[in-house]
């Protein structure tokens, strides 16, 4: 019997505590077939929670709802909400009087001897720290489920923090797209009428700005922001709220009363004197009454507790989607700019294969130009003469280029010239020797 795993669960709907005697190696789902047969409360609307406002997890056995070293049912409790309702309808019925105890209540000025007094009184002390008893582990079930949502508000904090993150970086990411693109596209303009060009790139280019354009309504969290920050001050107010802390000093001050006028009659000699139950019955009605309002404000506060868990619930898929958005057109402006600049490279080698059949002329006129020629072109260096390298030459660079080519050729006859006038001397001189 010591070893027996008995398992109580308080059910917040209906104030009513069940036990159940675990199974060796049972399942959580095989407890919560029971449960269900016992409250009604469909496996999947069951959240059963911890006092640490921890939730059961399915994959483990229903044992882990003892916890070793704690015995009684009255020391350790698992709490057990209805996910259907957000709406707790409270306070319920107060526990059932006894016979004897509903008998003094009924007519509590009638006498009773000493000794029968005292066995109903003890019942009616009983009866009044019940009623606290009550009230305390619905509180603690309260306070689960205030633990329980601080854990879901915390998860909700670090995920907006990813995603007001996420969106920053998409941001500075399209600003730096945007500019880079309007630039590229500026620069592409001035040059397409006598350099390189390419309708198919350019629409392409024009495709991207627009596409980046789209792709920023990914970064507008700005609604979910907002909700997310109303909810948060929502969470703070009820953490403040006075109904979040225990309200149970009225009962606990009865309770001491009660306790108090027992001991008092228990002093009494048991004689054949007679008493009535007038005083007592008055701390019954007034423990009955004050625990009606705390249950009262007690799950008032606890609907708005699931009111705000639910909220963040439905929260969660929307900044869940916020995100995939956002890291999709995270991806989709880094591939347009690895394309655009892949683009650009390939302009480039165009450019530089222009570039080297110039060059291969420049250097064959170079080489045969005469000195005069070569110091000709030293001098002309310091005017508009293109550079051999230059792949987007002006109509003036090109003019400048054939008139420098025409000169070479005027210099490279005077070199001609020049040479056979001396090769005539050379062989003029020979002869005389």
């Amino acid at each position: 019997v010591l070893f027996l795993q008995i398992v109580h669960i308080l059910s917040m709907t209906s104030a009513k505590i069940i036990s159940f005697l675990l199974h060796p190696e049972e399942s959580l789902h095989s407890l919560q077939i029971r449960i269900e047969f016992e409250t009604g409360i469909n496996t999947g609307n069951q959240e059963l929670l911890l006092e640490t406002g921890i939730c059961l997890d399915p994959r483990k056995p229903a044992s882990q709802c003892v916890i070793d070293g704690v015995r009684g049912w009255d020391s350790y409790m698992v709490y057990l909400f209805d996910k259907s309702k957000t709406v707790y309808e409270g306070p319920f019925a107060s526990r059932s009087l006894s016979d004897c105890v509903n008998y003094i209540v009924q007519d509590s000025k009638i006498q009773l001897p000493i000794p029968q007094l005292r066995k109903v009184w003890a019942e009616a002390v009983h009866y009044v720290i019940g009623l606290k008893e009550d009230y305390s582990r619905l509180f603690q079930g309260q306070r689960a489920a205030m633990l329980s949502l601080l854990r879901y508000n915390a998860n909700l904090i670090k995920m907006k923090n990813n995603m007001v993150s996420a969106s920053q970086q998409l941001k500075a990411k399209l600003e730096f797209f945007h500019q880079s693109i309007r630039l590229d596209l500026e620069r592409y303009s001035d040059q397409m009428a006598y350099g390189i060009s390419s309708e198919k790139m350019l629409k392409a280019w024009k495709e991207m700005q627009e596409k980046a354009s789209q792709c920023a309504q990914a970064e507008d969290i700005g609604y979910l922001d907002e909700q997310i920050m109303a909810l948060h001050t929502e969470i703070v107010e009820l953490q403040k709220s006075p109904y979040a802390r225990r309200q149970g000093e009225v009962m606990e001050s009865l309770e001491q009363r009660a306790i108090d006028l027992y001991k008092q009659l228990k002093t009494r000699p048991p004689d054949h004197a007679y008493s009535d139950s007038t005083d007592m019955v008055k701390i019954i009605v007034q423990t009955v009454q004050s625990q009606d309002r705390v249950l009262k404000e007690l799950f008032g506060h606890l609907s708005k507790l699931l009111g705000c868990k639910q909220k963040i619930i439905d929260l969660l898929p929307k900044i869940e989607l916020a995100l995939n958005n956002i890291k999709e057109a995270d991806n989709s402006v880094m591939q347009m700019q690895g394309k655009r600049q892949r683009e650009i490279w390939h302009l480039l080698k165009i450019a530089c294969t222009q570039s080297s059949s110039r060059s291969l002329v420049s250097s064959s006129l170079e080489g045969t130009a005469s000195t005069p020629a070569v110091t000709w072109l030293q001098q002309s260096s310091s005017g508009n003469v293109p550079h051999p390298l230059s792949s987007m030459a002006a109509p003036e660079d090109r003019e400048n280029f054939v008139h420098v080519i025409e000169e070479n050729l005027n210099y490279l006859e005077l070199f001609s010239s020049i040479l056979q006038e001396a090769r005539q001397e050379q062989n003029n001189s020979m002869m005389v020797s």
